[in-house]
């Protein structure tokens, strides 16, 4: 269980933080404080996983708080939960680490999501002592990265990357499976095979060009050579 200080002056509103609490799984109420200096004592006498903590109070404030916390060394987490709204609130309380800001009023799903999101982190990191930067990503950074197209079977994002700079370098020009292959360095075969993956993506345009004896040759040309048509796949 994840054990939780609520820390409000206003004893109804610490009663309605504690109902919220009280309907996620996960999170126990081990203590409420009205004022910093009892936050303090609490926090001095017991294990304490996650503080929801209100600005404005009387004597010390929230950000009072949160930084004698931290002055003490304490990894104590700090979820703010106040009526709070300016920028510098917000900065100072995210510069000293606190893992979310809600602003009062909030609606019980805002709430839900945060503590959902928490308890997902500390599980994370409580049974994995090495992370995937996918994990680190999604369920500790709570990154909204945008998504990678999968790539077939022996496509290399980097060759990719090689070869789509030399096709946008040539602009809105016609050349061959050779010409590319001299451009970049890498071989034929492999060249073909990039060039097939992008003309199937609609990326390139083919033109079939015959000559007088021997094989057809293929002539490729970009239609939008400026514009960055790959990103997805990088």
């Amino acid at each position: 269980m994840i054990k939780v200080l609520i820390v409000e002056d206003d004893p109804m509103v610490a009663e309605f933080n504690r109902r919220y609490l009280a309907r996620v799984e996960g999170f126990q109420l081990v203590a409420t404080a009205a004022t910093g200096d009892e936050a303090l004592a609490v926090l001095a006498r017991q294990a304490v996983d996650l503080v929801l903590l209100d600005i404005f109070m009387p004597g010390k404030t929230g950000l009072e708080l949160l930084r004698e916390i931290r002055r003490t060394g304490s990894g104590v987490d700090v979820l703010l939960v106040t009526a709070a709204a300016d920028r510098d609130s917000i900065r100072d309380a995210l510069q000293y680490g606190a893992v979310d800001y809600l602003i009062k009023p909030f609606e019980f799903e805002r709430l839900n999501a945060s503590l959902a999101a928490y308890r997902d982190r500390v599980r994370l990191m409580r049974q994995n002592a090495v992370l995937t930067q996918a994990d680190l990503d999604r369920r500790v950074l709570r990154k909204d990265l945008p998504a990678q197209a999968d790539m077939p079977k022996g496509i290399d994002r980097n060759t990719l990357r090689r070869i789509w700079a030399k096709i946008a370098a040539v602009g809105a020009a016609a050349f061959s499976t050779e010409d590319l292959a001299r451009m970049t360095g890498i071989s034929r075969v492999s060249t073909r095979k990039y060039l097939y993956f992008l003309a199937r993506q609609g990326l390139l345009d083919v033109e079939t060009v015959y000559g007088a004896v021997g094989r057809p040759i293929y002539k490729y040309r970009c239609p939008n050579p400026d514009q960055d048509l790959i990103e997805k796949y990088r």
